[in-house]
């Protein structure tokens, strides 16, 4: 019923308004991910992405970019189906971070889900191999999920980075 509530809210807000409203769950994960960032975009574009703003000279800059891993790389699936991670992205091509939004798996809770599993992107370059046993700690009894996840954030870090951080797509 709360979420029927909000989203009736964040309905109103936009015929109103004209403009899209950023659902205050999906900003507290951008803040979580990009601290010192100002002010975020809705999702947009193509690939999907979050915008995260500083103020720079008086002026809003782009400071990263944020995806859900689903929304790049939506055939890839860990042992019981996809995770959805949110993953945020430097303008350096490094991870600021990744949350675990939502999954089915049943070994999550000491994989994918543990704060050690996520900690190990932070600063990350997209260049990185991202191999489980070699740069990603390997997790015994979720290899599958940890896998997946890992060439999810890889295969996705990497297509934002040819999108927004090349000289030829920089935005």
């Amino acid at each position: 019923m709360r979420n029927l509530i909000l989203t009736l809210l964040f309905a109103s807000v936009v015929a109103l308004e004209g403009q899209p409203v950023l659902d205050p769950m999906v900003r507290d994960r951008l803040e979580r991910l990009f601290p010192t960032a100002t002010d975020f975009s809705p999702k947009e574009g193509s690939p999907p992405h979050f915008k995260a703003f500083i103020e720079q000279d008086g002026q809003r800059v782009v400071h990263g970019y944020a995806f859900y891993t689903t929304d790049l790389e939506p055939l890839e699936r860990g042992y019981d189906g996809p995770i959805q991670m949110l993953v945020g992205m430097g303008l350096d091509a490094e991870i600021t971070g990744i949350l675990v939004v939502r999954h089915h798996e049943p070994y999550g809770y000491f994989s994918v889900d543990a704060p050690e599993y996520g900690a190990q992107f932070v600063q990350k370059s997209v260049r990185d191999r991202f191999r489980v046993g070699d740069d990603i700690d390997a997790v015994a009894t979720a290899t599958i999920t940890v896998r997946s996840a890992s060439r999810a954030i890889r295969n996705g870090a990497r297509r934002m980075a040819r999108a927004f951080l090349t000289p030829n797509g920089s935005k």
